[in-house]
């Protein structure tokens, strides 16, 4: 009895172009960059087929010639954004340093894209080549750090977690218009002036005090994490 054939799973398992035809009006890259900036303007929701043939001056259906479904373009958007982190310095030996930078970078990431949040809630776990290297440059930079390999990948998971978290808080922060209702209560309560500790920590929490807590928040769990 025959195989069964194998069929790509990923859109990196497929070739970008076949053999023959005619040669590509259009690459992965192009269509990738320019839905990276339809959703950084209007949103991920704006991300369809058909609103990106628009912003490039093409019919939907050709498209599909280069990407064979949205989800696809999704995965293809996800590793773009991995791709923006610079993975060039080799680890210096100091993981808590250099993970907390990866950290940082990420949570950048994050706050450039606020979309990427919400497409890492919708979609499944499917790591591209640049999500792969970083990674694999986590790994490495973990190598010297104490724990088994699981703990390992799960504290690479909970940089991501955090990088999310608080890239969100900011999003909310910084979003124009009235406070969020949970913000304005708390607000409201604190000027009464009952609770001077809360006002206080309201007051005084500004982006600086967000950065130093996302970082302070890492150097503590991680290293109990690997302990």
């Amino acid at each position: 009895m025959a195989d069964r054939e194998t069929r790509p799973t990923t859109v990196w398992s497929r070739p970008e172009r076949g053999a023959r035809g005619p040669v590509p009006e259009r690459s992965r890259y192009e269509i990738t960059a320019a839905a990276l900036v339809l959703a950084d303007s209007e949103g991920l929701a704006a991300v369809s087929m058909r609103a990106l043939a628009q912003r490039l001056g093409t019919g939907s259906a050709s498209l599909y010639r280069y990407v064979g479904s949205r989800d696809e373009l999704l995965d293809l958007m996800a590793d773009a954004v991995a791709g923006e982190l610079d993975l060039s310095a080799a680890p210096s030996g100091d993981w808590l340093g250099d993970l907390v930078g990866l950290a940082l970078q990420s949570r950048a990431a994050h706050t450039r894209h606020p979309w990427l949040a919400e497409l890492n809630d919708r979609r499944g776990e499917v790591l591209g080549p640049h999500a792969i290297d970083y990674l694999d440059h986590a790994l490495a930079v973990l190598a010297p750090a104490p724990g088994t390999s699981r703990q390992k990948l799960e504290a690479i998971g909970l940089l991501g977690g955090l990088a999310t978290l608080f890239a969100r808080r900011e999003a909310i922060a910084t979003a124009p218009g009235d406070p969020p209702a949970q913000a304005a209560h708390l607000a409201a309560v604190a000027a009464e002036g009952r609770h001077p500790h809360l006002l206080a920590a309201l007051t005084t929490a500004g982006p600086a005090e967000r950065d130093a807590l996302f970082e302070r928040l890492l150097r503590r769990l991680l290293p109990a994490m690997l302990g």
